[in-house]
């Protein structure tokens, strides 16, 4: 199937969600299942995923530099596979990601020492990179832009929002009453099952998008034509200075990633005395936030604009990050997990803008550029985020993260325009699509 480059037009209405999701073109309701199918698997093993490598012999410093190797190549693949989709469509890339997916669970469930374990993270991350951009360009070219804040946050915050709050629970559940864990995990071995049950998951994640996704194309003649991903790339941020300065934010943008994520749940073990049942509460909180405010501030994002929305909830995280660095005991965890599903929410809401900077002919290599980016900065970070944990202490890995936001992205995202019904000049991206 081959698309024209025609815009989508609105479709449904704000808050008739059902009537929304029928009008929707096909592939984005695919890439709604299949992201709902893996962040039920990965929200699952979430609460303990670093605590299992660390738990196996691994030190903070180690933790960081595999996390830095998976998204170091993710960077480097980012150009080729932007290119890539817009030449071929995004079904081959979002199988082969999914597949890596499925080998990085396979790898943690089959792991005896802390290095297969590594492994896992690293394929963990190379995958959900690779899978990422096929859904992000599926989610950039099948909604119309009035629409697009709403029906990203459809994917993250309802369908898998939902699925989001009941895998912790089934993981805390289990760990508890079928592996006996009382306090804080101590044994590898007791967290192992879960990541049997995150194959079976993605397996099927893979047999959805193997038999049920057509490979859409939305390229033109500059798509289909072998192109020097790096003069491309070039052009596009010569193009408009608009795309540099959305370079730099995702930098910042993607720093959770490699700084916050893989440690909030070490850090809440460690240094605030966080057991089984709390460290699944952080993760469910979180997913509850996306569930209940994801898609009226998509909604909000769509009528009024994308700038002061994604500002709004960087604030927020920023917040619940001060919080569980002020906090003495364990129990305002719960506010800490609330305040993280607002990082979810602006990830989304980025996305958004991200995909109105540029001509839909040209997104798959703009966010090749962007991942590539992003990616590099995030590795970097990650590689020195565990020696800084284990060398300055684990509140230097939020303290340094926080003070990027506030000086670097929220300072960029206030000086550029606002990019809801923004009419793009595409004279300026010419020679990407002739």
């Amino acid at each position: 199937m081959e698309n024209g480059t025609a815009a989508p037009q609105r479709q449904g209405s704000d808050l008739n969600i059902f009537a929304f999701w029928r009008a929707q073109q096909k592939p984005w309701k695919i890439t709604v299942i299949r992201t709902s199918l893996e962040r039920f698997a990965y929200k699952m093993v979430l609460p303990y995923l670093s605590l299992f490598i660390i738990l196996m012999g691994a030190t903070k410093s180690q933790l960081g530099l595999v996390t830095s190797i998976g998204m170091l190549i993710t960077a480097f693949l980012g150009p080729y596979l932007g290119q890539l989709i817009d030449r071929s469509g995004p079904k081959r890339v979002y199988m082969v990601g999914i597949a890596i997916l499925l080998g990085a669970y396979a790898a943690f469930a089959s792991a005896t020492i802390w290095q297969v374990a590594a492994l896992g993270m690293l394929l963990h991350q190379l995958g959900a990179g690779i899978g990422g951009s096929s859904c992000a360009a599926i989610c950039g070219n099948c909604l119309a832009s009035c629409d697009r804040a709403k029906g990203m946050l459809v994917c993250e915050s309802l369908a898998a929002g939902l699925l989001g709050i009941i895998g912790p629970m089934i993981s805390g559940w289990i760990l508890v009453n079928i592996m006996g864990v009382t306090g804080q995990p101590t044994d590898p071995a007791t967290i192992r099952p879960l990541f049997y049950i995150a194959v079976v998951v993605t397996l099927f994640s893979l047999f959805v998008v193997a038999l049920k996704l057509e490979n859409i194309k939305w390229g033109t003649g500059a798509s289909t034509a072998k192109r020097s991903a790096l003069k491309d790339g070039i052009a596009i941020l010569k193009a408009d200075k608009n795309c540099v300065k959305w370079l730099i934010c995702s930098g910042v943008n993607a720093m959770p990633t490699a700084m916050i994520i893989p440690y909030l749940q070490v850090f809440a073990t460690e240094y605030k005395g966080a057991n089984v049942t709390e460290l699944a509460m952080i993760t469910t909180a979180t997913a509850a936030i996306a569930l209940g405010c994801g898609y009226f501030l998509g909604i909000l994002s769509d009528r009024y604009g994308r700038k002061k929305i994604l500002i709004g909830t960087i604030v927020l995280y920023l917040v619940g990050l001060v919080a569980l660095l002020a906090m003495k005991t364990p129990k305002f965890l719960f506010f800490v997990g609330m305040m993280a599903g607002f990082q979810e929410i602006s990830m989304v809401l980025a996305g958004s803008v991200q995909n109105e900077l540029v001509p839909r002919q040209i997104m798959g290599r703009w966010q090749g550029v962007v991942r590539f980016f992003s990616s590099l900065w995030s590795a970097a970070m990650a590689a020195v985020a565990g020696f800084i944990y284990d060398g300055l202490g684990g509140q230097w890995v939020f303290i340094i993260y926080m003070v990027c936001e506030v000086v670097i992205r929220l300072p960029l995202l206030m000086s550029m325009p606002e990019t809801l019904n923004r009419k793009l000049d595409e004279s300026k991206f010419a020679s990407l699509l002739d």
